[in-house]
């Protein structure tokens, strides 16, 4: 055989099979095991079309080897074939394996059938037929008949080429023609198997299916497409075409005919289209006559999905082509329209995100249908619409491609982020073209030449002519996201004007001579208060400046309206900003200055009533603002017109755009956050009136009236009026807090307002077991009311009432209870007996009272029995009355009787004796009838009673021995019944006698012992069994069960559930009638199932993760090994135990194993309710799945799995799963197996994933992407669907939701719930779904409907760390009461990430769950909310029903967490979403908007930016001398005005009102008491320090973005942080954000402590700094505080050496920036290479500050002798250039005479250092120099380089070009071994004390040590374990003993405790 190494000369396998296989020795590659790998998941992507036959060979390899090898070979010539010269990558390796495989086969794989190979496959293949297709064919179902049509259509292709033609009998023949028709029949299919015959799933009967299936297979009336054949007969001359009709089975294949859709696409969106139809059409629907499809059905699903599009057309003013023509079949008309759409829609990959551009494409489209069906002619063209069929890829190479590639080619533009926005058309700009009527432009079929498509690239190619028409590049479309803070002003203009018009207002009453607010009322002052309107006329001039200018980049694609009305706008500002000044100076007395100026203007309006009238003027259009604010109907329906007079009429208040018209709530919902924002705006204005304002006003008139002239250094000002530089000075830090405390007051009133809105939900009512306990009994019935649905309301109270319905609700109940308990079990939170003591009895029915759980009843029987005991009295009813006064009690009494009657009455087989226990039951019943109990039985006797029915009960519990136990049975029986006869009845011989008496005869005389015979076949039966342990647990639990159960996790999910019955919901619909719905999880190289070598890799303290959790998880861990003792030996052997384990480990970190497990609940749960709906009371009470017949169990199972199918969908977009099938890699075959693993685990789990294969184009590899959906089969995955994509998806957008976006399509439902990778789900929670999706159909005011659900949260990962518990709470305040208040009141709830549900036919006609431009949509969830909001939307927030979420639970993780959300922020600040939305809400609705977005963040900036201005302007003050002068003033001195003022800001800086909505909803759900405990806990734990620090990320990251951009996705990995992070690492992630600021605040401090004098005497001086040392404090050393081992000695000493190898590593070109410190340093500058001019000039502005250090410290030196000449600032230079220059020479030196020159360079350094003496010496001894003039002098130079170094790096090119830049770099890395250095001390010094780190492990895992966990021995990690378990063993002797590697995945603990 040839050999395949891929040479041109390579010829392919011979075809004869008749002589062995040989070949030339060919060098193997490394490949997977033989015995393991598949290799038809290895084939690569150019060769995919042979992995069926692969698959079809190694399926029949045990039936037939040889047939195998057959096809093997097959496969070989056909990758032989496909690709002959092995060019395709990883196509050489690939047939080198397999052609290493086929030799090896060739002889051992032998014939079975016959002695030659065709005989043998001829004869294979008719047995094949035989046995699977021609019987199986009515027996199999559809999904067996797919895999064996695949094998047969494989096998006959094989056939063929082995078997000569003319030896295929005409039987073999028939049979693959009977094949090849059917197989269409039998593909692998999603949900519907829509072509199968036979034996059809359940789904396929169910009558709404059944209709939704005819109504789209009505063909009538359609012309059939025409297919066009080529030309016959050249032979004789004839050229004509000639045309067949191609048939189709339903509209979607008509619509896929004429205009060339894909195959997979079809297929998909048929089945899409049923299911909606069916869901749609059944609910509230009879099943009798169930036969067609209701019309209002389609109508309402017509008006859902072309909702916007005629919204579109509206606003176009073009006519819709929905057009239903009179006489015509209306039905089958929307249903072909709606077909169209959803085809158009699912092939649209990227485009999916331009929904306008889709209404475009779909408006041809629907107007070539209308044309086909009814013969009109082209409007433009004159010529008739074809129905000529079209090839499957016709609609996506000539629509989707062409608008996929301007896509790309605008991305390129973006450069991978680092240009700007404005240089490149995102998804927005495309789609927002097809809002203007010039898209028709484009034309149909659309015109390449088109303005659309004209694109320039920058760079023109060389070999084409200039082109100006391409050379132009397209502007931005309506908005430009230039990247400026102005934004903030232009977005929320109002807002500032507000602030800034108070804050005038404020000042003048305040400046008044009373100082009061009555002072408003004088007439002077109220004038003055006048005066605001000017200063509002200069904000609208800078408002209009900023539209224009910020728009400017997108004024080409304004339409002139637009530009007309920004430049209107401009001139009527500027006009009022003329007019008013002039007017208000014509209305003053004395003018002066610019007063006076103004005034000359205006000379001839002297009469004072023209300042009033211009101000009326002026206001009138906000007056007419505010009275269509009160009118929100009015103002919605205004701006919602497409009339042109109401057009025309608002055009002046808003620009005539698509989205953001009418968002206007009703008139409650308006009077509600009116309200809201009054009341906190009243509390804000007099905060700031009374504390920050007023009180500053006295000192500062003081200020401005003194007359200071020693300063004490060189004033370049000295004659400013008014002293105002040191008047700014002052009143910065103080207008800073104004414009941001605004944000504190938000805190405080939304926790108030949040914490009511709360307690009226009826949040936390029952948040302890206690309170469980006590109102246990009304859960049955509230679990009724809420979740199970019913006929109708009235007459409900009623049924309650009735005996029968109440055990009925009971057993409904325990159904759901049991399976929830059931569940924790599984998920091992609780233990066996917390299981039994949890657990509800199905079995009510035969005992009189109801049976509570055992939790309630426990230690009842034994209290009841000693009451009894103890009882005096001879009257029955005092004892009953104390029985009965405690429900629980009397229940479990009654139970215990009757159940213990029943277990020995049931257990015996003699008849005399059941006559015995009959007659004692008798006579127990008669006396407690007749009221004589206490008389004929001695309630002494209970006691030893009650002890031989314990060990009775324990005996029948023991599953294994119970046989072994009879004889002691049989004693402790009659123990039981003596006792009873003797020792409790008085009378009990009497019967004995009389029953022996009776039973003489039956026996013959033959003497017998009573009790001896008992049927131990029952104690098998599960629900005997039962009643046995339940019966044990009554009379055994003595404790109250006040900790059952213990597990945390456990008591909050049963209090959860409890409480949120008892809560507002909607109520329940039968499962047929609910909605249905999808869940999505976006998946991407995320964990999915911890493997075992990651379980046990011990990190650098000997730490395993499983270690780890076992610590923390104690309990869980105990339940586990528990469960692993139940499983019987086939299970475990099946499943082995380090799967388990596995397992476990998984489901507590954030995997993507947790997250299915979870979403895969809603499918039990749905099953579940369907068996409380469909079952018979007899069944229900019987218990679910526990139907008496087979039959009637497979025929429910089958139907409810039919119904879960039609009701849910889960889809996980693995985008790289294709990828990783293929890998080499380990970590990616893992997760293949492991995803597979999942599929097959969960059948109906459906994964969706990007597939890449080469196909050669034009002799050319060419990548082909295709979306692909599979679902587990066999033992592999199966395909579904496969649809081709233009394009790689992700190269357009944000990677996230590309991904969510591509898999989209295959989700199904009306409704779709998003789910991430780290979260997870509750049955109990699932349980409650149908009642949540009936949101989406309930009406708020206004007749709108939810379009997103908001649900809640629990962070699961809170109890890891006390980082994970600060996080923990931090984030379940936000999703709760964050989310409560801005759902409502405030209408301004968004998408966070959440696991909401959205209303999917909404989004998926308005561009998708999330938006996906580059770097702009960073935070692309919280845009589908911004998105659904603008385009009319209602997002409500829900919190009866909570989903699991993982938090980030180290450091270093939070912080990465933190920068990629404040980056997130920063590009939302320029977005044209926030834009508009701020302008479009109204007034109090947008402060709503701003504060809880990226307000939130300018506010957190602003803080720092606070402090900096406080500091700097003391700063100022102290090295002027100014303070000194100031308070030398007694004035001034006397009054305590100034620092009261001052202080101020630093009660802001503090920040901890920030906490109060987690102390808030802490204690709304878990008690008050215990929020106070929480708090003070997490203030112990260093919180404050953790939230201060992050205050600083959020500041830095925010800041850099909207500055210089740079914003990417920061992965922050979800692991167990059980790691200590080196100090090298901290100081790269922190060295700018925290550290830098945090030193230059330190160095400020100092100066200011050292040379002011400003509170020396007064106790708030320590008040003021100290919250600045503490912030300081928090900066430079959080990271090391909450570093595991962060003092630990050893770990100190190897960061130090590592951090100096760090440092001293060279960078350079692929040098990670975790090596070297160069190439780190040229990362942190990227944004500075990309920033635009603003920012560079902006930096240097900024970095100018430094230089103040240097001028004001040189004037207090005592070398300057108080001189104050500018010579001495100069002097200070001199020095500072000589040190730099001394610097460079000693650099230059060591890189020139270093190596070659040793001992010049030695002297050179000689010199110097004896110049610096000399220097230094007359410095000391003439000048006067001091030791306290060096320190000095060193806190001047140090940031004075600094500011030299921030002005080279943002100056780069320029110091590149005069070759400066090394000079710059070796400055850097000296500032850096400085800095480095000086946080290292501090750090080191702690870690000499042992103690210290002690406390810091206390410290960081405090909240592990309160549940179990003994953190000293994770620290000590691996000694300390092998010393427990090698004691007596040498370091050798331990080495010898230590287990091999292959049983080392199990951990020791389990080794010995479970049993093989």
């Amino acid at each position: 055989m040839a050999s395949s190494s891929g040479t041109k000369n390579d010829v392919g396998p011979p075809r004869t099979l008749s002589r062995g296989m040989t070949r030339m020795p060919t060098r193997m590659v490394d490949v997977a095991d033989e015995n393991t790998v598949i290799d038809s998941e290895l084939v690569p992507s150019s060769l995919a079309e042979i992995a069926p036959i692969l698959r079809v060979a190694n399926e029949i390899q045990r039936e037939n080897p040889r047939v195998a090898y057959l096809c093997r070979f097959h496969a070989f010539e056909r990758a032989h074939l496909m690709d002959p010269t092995s060019s395709g990558r990883g196509v050489r390796q690939f047939k080198t394996y397999l052609l290493h495989k086929l030799e090896k086969e060739e002889h051992e794989a032998y014939h079975v059938l016959a002695r030659s190979d065709p005989k043998e496959i001829l004869e294979f293949y008719c047995l094949f037929y035989d046995a699977n297709i021609r019987e199986g064919e009515y027996t199999k179902t559809p999904e067996e008949m797919a895999k064996i049509f695949q094998i047969a259509i494989v096998l006959y292709e094989v056939l063929k080429t082995v078997v000569p033609p003319n030896q295929i009998d005409a039987q073999t023949q028939s049979m693959a023609d009977d094949v090849m028709k059917k197989k269409d029949q039998y593909e692998h299919y999603n949900i519907l198997p829509l072509h199968a015959i036979g034996v059809k799933p359940a789904i396929m009967e169910l009558p709404e299916i059944k209709v939704a299936l005819n109504a789209l297979r009505n063909v009538d009336h359609l012309p059939m497409p025409r297919i066009l054949l080529r030309p016959t007969g050249h032979d004789n001359g004839t050229t004509t075409h000639t045309e067949r009709v191609k048939p189709v089975s339903d509209v979607l294949d008509w619509l896929s005919s004429i205009f060339g859709f894909q195959k997979g696409n079809v297929a998909n969106q048929r089945e899409h289209l049923i299911l909606l139809l069916a869901n749609m059409d059944v609910r509230k629907r009879s099943p009798e006559g169930y036969t067609q499809l209701e019309s209002v059905t389609v109508e309402r699903l017509v008006d859902k999905t072309f909702k916007n599009y005629r919204s579109w057309c509206k606003y176009l003013h073009c006519k819709s082509n929905l057009r239903f023509p009179q006489g015509s079949g209306r039905q089958q008309l929307q249903l072909i329209y709606t077909a169209l759409y959803l085809l158009i829609w699912g092939e649209a990959s990227n485009v999916r995100f331009m929904p306008e551009c889709l209404c475009y494409i779909f408006h041809n489209m629907a107007n070539e249908v209308y044309g086909i069906l009814y013969s009109n002619v082209h409007p433009v063209s004159g010529d008739t619409y074809q129905d000529e069929a079209r090839d499957q890829e016709y609609f996506l190479r000539h629509v989707i491609t062409p608008i996929y590639e301007v896509l790309l080619k605008e991305v390129k533009r973006n450069k991978g982020g680092k240009a700007s926005h404005t240089n490149w058309r995102n998804y927005d700009d495309l789609n927002e073209y097809f809002w203007s009527q010039k898209c028709f432009k484009l034309g149909w079929p659309m015109n390449p030449k088109s303005d659309f498509f004209r694109h320039s690239d920058g760079v023109q190619p060389a070999n084409e002519r200039l082109n100006p028409a391409a050379g132009r590049r397209k502007p931005k479309t309506n908005f430009a996201e230039v990247r400026t803070f102005l934004h903030l002003y232009r977005n929320f203009d109002r807002m500032w004007a507000f602030f800034i018009l108070a804050f005038q207002a404020m000042v003048i009453i305040a400046w008044s001579p009373s100082g009061s607010l009555a002072a408003f009322f004088d007439e002077d002052v109220f004038k003055s208060v006048l005066s605001i309107f000017i200063t509002s006329a200069f904000l609208n001039l800078i408002q209009a400046t900023l539209d224009i200018v910020l728009s400017f980049n997108a004024w080409r694609s304004l339409k002139i309206t637009q530009i007309a009305r920004y430049l209107l706008k401009f001139a009527v500002a500027a006009f009022w900003a003329v007019v008013l000044p002039i007017g208000y100076a014509s209305s003053v007395l004395n003018p002066t200055g610019l007063i006076r100026f103004f005034r000359s203007w205006g000379r001839d309006w002297q009469n004072q009533s023209f300042y009033t009238w211009a101000i009326v003027i002026y206001l009138l259009p906000n007056i007419l603002a505010a009275i269509l604010f009160v009118l929100p109907p009015l103002r919605r329906t205004m701006e919602r017109s497409n009339m042109r007079i109401v057009t025309l009429l608002m055009w002046w208040a808003q620009p005539k755009l698509y989205v953001g018209r009418g968002m206007h709530e009703d008139m409650f919902s308006l009077l509600r956050y009116t309200l809201f924002w009054i009341m906190l705006l009243i509390s804000k204005l007099a905060f700031s009136y009374y504390v920050e304002i007023s009180p500053l006003v006295q000192p500062t008139k003081l200020i401005m009236e003194m007359s200071i002239d020693n300063y004490q250094w060189h004033e370049f000002f000295p004659n400013v009026p008014h002293n105002l530089g040191i008047v700014v000075v002052i009143w910065v830090p103080i207008v800073l807090v104004y414009f941001t405390d605004a944000q504190i007051w938000y805190a405080i009133f939304s926790t108030l307002f949040g914490g009511i809105h709360g307690a009226f939900s009826h949040l936390g009512e029952i948040r302890t077991l206690g309170m469980l306990r006590s109102r246990f009994v009304s859960v049955p019935s509230a679990f009724t009311r809420r979740l199970v649905p019913s006929a109708g309301k009235e007459g409900r109270t009623k049924k309650l009432q009735d005996q029968l319905a109440i055990r009925k609700n009971i057993a409904n109940f325990s159904q759901v209870w049991n399976e929830f308990i059931h569940c924790m079990r599984a998920e091992d939170l609780i233990s066996n007996r917390d299981r039994d003591l949890l657990l509800v009895p199905s079995c009510s029915n035969e005992m009189s009272v109801v049976q509570w759980p055992p939790f309630l009843l426990a230690s009842k029987i034994p209290i009841a029995l000693d009451m009894a005991k103890d009882f005096k009295l001879k009257v029955d009813d005092d004892l009953f009355r104390k029985i009965k006064n405690d429900d629980y009690m009397y229940s479990a009494v009654i139970e215990c009787y009757q159940t213990l009657r029943e277990i020995i009455y049931n257990l015996l087989e003699d008849d005399a004796d059941k006559m015995i226990v009959k007659q004692i039951c008798y006579a127990v019943d008669e006396s407690i009838e007749r009221q004589t109990l206490l008389q004929k039985f001695r309630m002494s006797g209970l006691q030893p009673l009650s002890e031989r029915l314990e060990k009775f009960l324990k005996l029948l519990t023991d599953e294994e021995d119970v046989e072994n136990y009879q004889p002691q049975l049989i004693n402790v029986l009659q123990d039981i019944i003596e006792i009873i006869t003797q020792d409790v009845m008085i009378d009990g011989h009497e019967i004995m006698e009389r029953v022996h008496r009776d039973s003489v005869d039956v026996q013959t005389f033959k003497r017998e012992q009573r009790f001896e015979k008992i049927n131990l076949e029952l104690t098998r039966e599960k629900s005997w069994k039962e009643k046995v342990v339940r019966l044990h647990l009554l009379l055994t639990v003595k404790e109250s069960a006040i900790n059952v159960p213990q597990n945390l996790e456990a008591r909050r999910r049963i209090t959860f559930f409890a409480n949120s019955l008892f809560m507002n919901m909607p109520n329940a619909p039968k499962v047929h009638d609910m909605l249905s719905f999808s869940v999505l999880t976006p998946y991407y190289k995320e964990d999915v199932l911890y493997s075992d070598e990651e379980l046990n890799k011990e990190n650098e303290d000997g730490i395993s993760i499983l270690f780890y959790l076992k610590k923390i998880y104690p309990d869980e861990w105990t339940n586990l090994i528990e469960r692993i003792y139940d499983l019987k030996p086939g299970y475990a052997e099946k499943e082995k135990k380090s799967e388990i384990i596995r397992q476990w480990v998984s489901y507590r970190g954030q995997t993507l194993y947790r997250t299915v497990r979870g979403m895969m609940y809603y499918r039990r749960a749905l099953e579940l309710q369907y068996f409380l709906e469909s079952a018979g009371d007899a069944d229900i009470l019987r218990g679910y799945r526990s139907l008496d017949n087979e039959n009637e169990q497979k025929a429910f199972d089958e139907h409810a799995q039919a119904l879960a199918d039609l009701k849910f969908t889960y889809v996980v977009s693995c985008q790289l799963y294709g990828a990783q099938k293929k890998s080499n890699e380990p970590r990616d075959q893992s997760c293949y197996n492991n995803i597979l693993k999942l599929m097959l685990t969960y059948p109906s789990l459906r994964v969706a994933y990007i597939d890449t294969r080469e196909d050669t184009v034009n002799g050319r590899a060419q990548k082909v992407y295709y979306s692909v959906l599979v679902k587990g089969g066999d033992k592999l995955d199966e395909e579904i669907y496969r649809i081709k994509l233009p394009g790689n998806p992700t190269e357009i957008g944000e990677g996230k939701p590309e991904n969510q976006n591509h898999a989209i399509i295959f989700t199904r439902g009306e409704a779709l719930q998003t789910i991430d990778m780290n979260q997870d789900n509750y049955f109990e929670e699932a349980f409650k779904m149908r009642n949540v999706l009936e949101e989406f159909l309930k009406s708020h005011r206004g007749q709108r409907k939810p379009t997103i659900l908001g649900l809640r949260e629990h962070i699961f990962t809170g109890s890891v760390s006390s980082l994970a518990w600060f996080m923990s709470n931090q984030e379940t305040s936000f999703v709760t009461i964050g989310q409560r208040i801005l759902a409502n009141p405030l209408r301004v709830r968004f998408h966070y990430g959440h696991p909401d549900i959205f209303d999917r036919l909404f989004h998926i006609t308005r561009g998708g769950i999330s938006k996906a431009s580059r770097i702009i949509n960073l935070s692309e969830d919280i845009f589908a909310g911004y998105n659904s909001t603008l385009r009319g939307g209602l997002i409500t927030h829900h919190e009866y029903i909570q989903v699991g979420k993982g938090r980030d639970v180290g450091m270093n993780q939070i912080s990465l967490f933190e920068a990629k959300v404040a980056n997130g922020n920063g590009e939302q600040t320029l977005s044209r979403d926030v834009y508009r939305l701020g302008r479009r809400f109204d007034f109090y609705r947008m402060l709503s908007f701003y504060f809880t977005t990226v307000g939130f963040y300018f506010s957190s900036m602003v803080t720092v930016l606070t402090v900096y201005a406080f500091l700097y302007g003391r700063l100022y003050m102290v090295m002027s001398g100014v303070e000194r002068e100031i308070l030398e003033d007694p004035t001034i001195r006397s009054s305590k005005a100034l620092e009261e003022a001052l202080a101020t800001q630093s009660v802001f800086q503090l920040g901890l009102l920030l906490v109060l909505p987690m102390v808030m909803e802490i204690g709304l759900e878990k008690g008050f008491r215990t929020a106070l405990g929480d708090f003070i806990i997490m203030q112990l734990q260093l919180a404050s320090v953790f939230f201060t620090f992050q205050l600083g990320t959020k500041a830095h990251y925010f800041g850099r973005t909207v500055l210089h951009g740079g914003s990417k996705y920061r992965a922050t990995g979800r692991g167990f942080v059980v790691f200590h992070a080196k100090f090298a690492e901290n100081y790269r992630l922190y060295s700018r954000s925290h550290f830098v600021k945090g030193l230059e605040l330190l160095v400020l401090l100092i100066l200011y402590g050292v040379y002011g004098e400003s509170y020396r005497t007064s106790n708030l001086y320590l008040f003021i700094t100290v919250s600045m040392w503490f912030l300081v404090t928090s900066w430079l050393f959080a990271p090391f505080i909450f570093n595991p081992s962060g003092f630990d000695w050893q770990k100190t000493v190897d960061d130090w050496t590592d951090w100096k190898r760090w440092m001293g590593n060279r960078g350079g070109i692929g040098i990670q920036v975790e090596k070297s410190w160069e190439s780190w340093w040229d990362e942190e500058q990227e944004h500075l290479k990309h920033t635009n001019i603003r920012g560079r000039v902006l930096e240097i502005l900024l970095a100018f500050r430094f230089f103040i250090y240097q001028y004001g410290i040189v004037y207090h030196l005592d070398i300057a002798h108080h001189s104050k000449s500018l010579l001495v600032y100069g002097l200070s230079w001199v020095v500072m250039l000589t040190t730099l220059v001394v610097l460079k020479m000693v650099s230059m030196g060591r890189r020139k005479f270093g190596t070659d020159f040793q001992l010049m360079f030695r002297i050179l350094k000689a010199l110097l250092f004896l110049g610096f003496m000399s220097v230094m010496a007359v410095l000391f001894v003439v000048c006067g120099l001091t030791i306290s003039d060096l320190f000095a002098a060193f806190l001047a130079f140090l940031p004075t380089g600094w500011a030299i170094l921030l002005i080279g790096q943002a100056l780069r090119g320029l110091w590149k070009r005069i070759k400066l830049w090394e000079s710059i770099k070796e400055l850097g890395r000296a500032y850096e071994y400085v800095m480095g250095l000086v946080i290292f001390m501090p750090v080191a010094i702690l870690s000499w004390f042992p103690f210290v780190s002690e406390f810091q492990t206390r410290l960081l895992f405090n909240q592990a040590f309160s549940r179990g966990l003994q953190i000293s021995m994770i620290l000590a990690g691996r000694k300390e374990r092998e010393s427990d378990e090698f004691p007596n063993k040498s370091k050798k002797d331990k080495e010898k003993t230590t287990p091999a590697p292959a049983t080392a995945t199990t951990p020791a603990p389990l080794q010995t405790a479970v049993p093989s």
